[in-house]
């Protein structure tokens, strides 16, 4: 639907790039049974919302099997496409999966926000043995990055399980994934000017989680607020507050930890409606503020 796998085909031809019908639940199996028997496929949905067919495939046979085999039998399978949200897709083509996703033993859990975090991170998640779910967005697609002489190279790989410090700052760390990162930038932009330095995290991966980064940046700012694009109730953020409570940042924090997430609801398909519903530059601002 977006373009991002075009002229693959015609580069690599039908033994390696697969045109099926529009059925989840198969093709996903099928890529599942094919990860089993040694092979290294990389699964596309349209969008990550129509994942929810394949949720068996994805959870009881790809996370599982590694571990109850006793680690004689690998699913490497990358299973990637658009998550979160876009303009008007309304509420069933508009939820994030990262909390979902990340809460499953067995899954590694991928959300870029860069053009190198897309390159360095798909090619480490294909070279993986375990499934891993690589969270794209849509607004992303047509972003572009300055690209490091370092990430144009065709070795270049970007760790599973590594945040990247995008923005350095000394007096609170904002951290965050995918498109919503650039939000916090610019809202790091706008503080500034303030003589507030924000320290922007770009998570990179939901799961494993780069805890100690966020830990030794709020050693240092003293202040965090964690500001994603799924709801707030069992979400990214609240993992996040529950880590440092359980380690050694919880007692350099001289303010309660904040969320700035969506709002607790279905998203709605009005424009005014839609911009009330997601995280904004200005309530980042008025967060930090």
């Amino acid at each position: 639907a977006y373009k991002v796998s075009r002229g693959l085909w015609k580069k690599y031809g039908d033994k390696r790039i697969i045109d099926t019908p529009i059925t989840e639940i198969g093709f996903t199996g099928i890529a599942v049974g094919a990860a089993m028997a040694g092979l290294r496929p990389v699964v596309e949905y349209m969008s990550f919302n129509f994942s929810m067919q394949s949720v068996d495939h994805i959870i009881n046979s790809a996370a599982k099997t590694y571990y109850m085999s006793g680690g004689l039998q690998p699913v490497s399978i990358v299973f990637r496409g658009p998550n979160g949200a876009a303009p008007g897709v309304a509420a069933q083509h508009a939820q994030c999966f990262a909390a979902w996703y990340g809460h499953v033993p067995g899954l590694k859990v991928v959300s870029p926000w860069s053009a190198e975090d897309a390159k360095g991170l798909l090619k480490s998640a294909i070279r993986d043995d375990n499934p891993v779910v690589f969270l794209e967005n849509e607004i992303m697609y047509s972003v572009p990055f300055e690209m490091s002489e370092e990430s144009q190279s065709k070795d270049f790989l970007i760790p599973i399980g590594k945040a990247k410090i995008e923005r350095k700052g000394n007096h609170v760390t904002l951290v965050s994934h995918s498109h919503v990162v650039s939000r916090c930038m610019d809202a790091a932009a706008v503080l500034a000017k303030d003589g507030i330095e924000c320290e922007v995290i770009n998570l990179r991966t939901i799961r494993p989680m780069d805890m100690e980064a966020i830990e030794t940046s709020v050693m240092k700012t003293k202040h965090l607020i964690t500001v994603e694009g799924g709801w707030p109730q069992f979400g990214v953020g609240g993992e996040i507050f529950a880590r440092i409570m359980e380690g050694p940042g919880f007692g350099y924090l001289n303010t309660p930890a904040v969320r700035v997430t969506s709002v607790d609801i279905p998203m709605p398909y009005a424009k005014h409606l839609e911009e009330n519903t997601l995280p904004q530059i200005k309530d980042i601002v008025f967060t930090v503020k």
